[in-house]
């Protein structure tokens, strides 16, 4: 469930860097590209996942299982994402 959360999350935050972008005079190839720097947010869930289980809230030890998991995912993902995608879009941008 905890997996499902954080998906729904990166879709919206992708949706947002998007719709954000839009009014933009970045090219279709180059939109998707900001997007994947906004993938880990580590330093927000590292700052506040262990406030509820501090706070003795129910399911505060939840919260912050899901958190740490939110750090593994997200930075693992955009890491692989900024290599490669910096990768494609370096050469694609020399070749210009």
């Amino acid at each position: 469930m905890g997996l499902l959360v954080i998906l729904v999350g990166l879709i919206f935050r992708s949706a947002g860097v998007l719709a954000a972008t839009l009014g933009s005079k970045l090219t279709l190839r180059e939109r998707p590209f900001c997007m994947i720097p906004s993938l880990p947010k580590a330093t927000v869930q590292a700052a506040v996942g262990g406030i509820p289980l501090a706070m003795g809230v129910a399911y505060g030890d939840v919260v912050l299982s899901v958190s740490v998991l939110s750090i593994l995912i997200t930075a693992l993902l955009g890491a692989i994402g900024i290599r490669l995608a910096a990768r494609r879009f370096a050469k694609s941008s020399l070749e210009s």
